[in-house]
């Protein structure tokens, strides 16, 4: 019995694959599948069944694409509707991998088809579960998603019978792998691991503690921040399917030329440059959009990028293909071609440059008193800036920052302090904001972080002001 977990720290993703005795099945895969085939290969293994937890909202699966590959059924639980082939599997249905059992367990709540997946081991003893979006380390999967005519409510009250019926019973010593960890926003408050017990879950997990299902209910109802926009995008996609990866990379795999990259922004195409924010800042093609590789790339991507908007690519020579797959895991298939030379052949052939001045947090704190057009600009999440902030400060989460109405609040004419927690999402941040026409930026270095160390920054707390 081979169990293998496949996480992806970008999208706080796991898929799974399980090989016995000639016999494979995934489980949840990402849409580039090459992984899986290159296990089989190394395995010796054929791969039987592509299991599916759920309609994902986070990425796009590569069910299709693996299926097309291998002949292997797809397999869905019950209340399943898809627009291509699939196996909807019965509560309680068997699957037999090699020597191994897996038996498909219905569990609403997350999803009305969401599904776990029970392994029994070579001796037919409960094993794990393979739990999708239903239980989490530290919590279950938000009821507020993808969920058709159903209000929040009416999922958490079926997640409630889940809990109870379905996974409570179960024994303490079986292995919990969900289908996501820490910072994933399928849930509220995941823990820092990516597997667990059965036991475990039910000492710690908030959401298996004894409560009335009203208790229930408002307990995983509340505290939840609005779901990235891209979501429902991409549950859409996995439900309704989507063109195969290889055209997707054939299509965005085209070296571009200065003169024809230059054409392609003047016929409005837009330039994602994902090189590291470090290096960004040093200098760019004017407008573009800073989304480095070195972050939650494709998560900010999908938040960020209109889904149809062509785009064309500035990366660190070599990483095109790393840049599009992960665009292509949030179902961003339009890419047509990246800078050949990257930056620095269009830099040599003399086009015009911009960048974004960088300054450490201590000199930061020499401008305050002496700036009166100072403005900070606070892109962190509404709960980071809640818990403490610059005094003075004005909170622009990120992922508003694409929506000019939200930016028109900001004064062109003051002098932009932008900062995040640690430097990333400010250099993001920054780029969408030249875009919109503001150039008196500065992005400080270390973001929030290194803002609290400088005593001359005060900062406020939720009961105190500290200066």
């Amino acid at each position: 019995m081979h169990i293998q977990q496949l996480y992806t720290s970008c999208l706080s993703e796991a898929a799974y694959f399980i090989a016995s005795d000639g016999e494979a099945a995934v489980i949840d895969p990402l849409r580039d599948i090459d992984t899986y085939m290159q296990l089989a290969a190394e395995h010796n293994v054929t791969i039987k069944y592509i299991f599916e937890t759920h309609f994902h909202a986070d990425f796009v699966s590569g069910h299709i694409d693996l299926a097309a590959r291998t002949g292997a059924p797809i397999v869905y639980g019950p209340d399943t509707e898809a627009k291509f082939k699939v196996h909807i599997a019965k509560d309680g249905e068997e699957f037999m991998v090699g020597k191994l059992k897996i038996t498909a367990i219905h569990t609403p709540g997350h999803t009305l088809e969401s599904t776990c997946y029970l392994l029994h081991n070579e001796a037919g003893e409960p094993h794990c579960i393979f739990t999708g979006d239903t239980l989490f380390v530290g919590d279950v999967g938000r009821p507020d998603l993808f969920s058709g005519n159903l209000s929040k409510e009416d999922l958490a009250a079926m997640m409630y019978d889940t809990l109870q019926n379905k996974i409570k019973p179960l024994d303490d010593n079986i292995i919990v792998y969900p289908a996501h960890g820490p910072g994933s926003s399928c849930g509220k408050s995941l823990g820092p691991e990516t597997h667990s017990t059965i036991g475990a879950q039910k000492a710690t997990n908030y959401a298996l503690q004894e409560m009335t299902k009203p208790e229930f209910i408002k307990t995983v109802t509340t505290g939840l921040n609005t779901p990235p926009v891209y979501f429902p995008i991409n549950a859409r996609i996995n439900k309704e399917g989507y063109d195969s990866l290889d055209t997707v990379m054939t299509t965005g795999m085209q070296p571009l030329s200065v003169e024809a990259f230059n054409q392609k922004m003047s016929e409005g195409v837009w330039v994602l440059d994902t090189r590291p924010s470090t290096v960004f800042t040093n200098g760019f093609v004017p407008e573009s959009i800073s989304i480095g590789l070195d972050g939650r790339f494709a998560e900010w991507a999908g938040i960020l990028l209109p889904y149809d908007q062509p785009l064309v690519l500035v990366t660190e020579p070599g990483k095109e293909k790393e840049s599009i797959v992960r665009l292509a895991r949030v179902g961003i298939d339009n890419v047509q071609g990246y800078l050949e030379g990257s930056f620095e052949a269009w830099q040599q052939a003399g086009m015009p440059i911009d960048l974004i001045i960088d300054i450490e947090a201590d000199e930061m704190a020499m401008d305050l008193p002496h700036d009166p057009l100072m403005d900070i600009i606070d892109v962190r999440k509404p709960g980071e800036f809640d818990t403490a902030h610059v005094k003075g400060a004005r909170s622009f989460p990120l992922d508003t920052l694409s929506d000019p109405l939200n930016v028109a609040m900001i004064e062109d004419d003051h002098n932009l302090y932008v900062h995040c927690a640690g430097g990333y999402r400010s250099v993001i941040a920054a780029s969408l904001l030249k875009r919109h026409g503001y150039h008196n930026l500065r992005n400080v270095l270390g973001g929030f972080g290194k803002i609290k160390e400088e005593k001359r920054i005060p900062i406020v707390h939720p009961d105190k002001v500290k200066i």
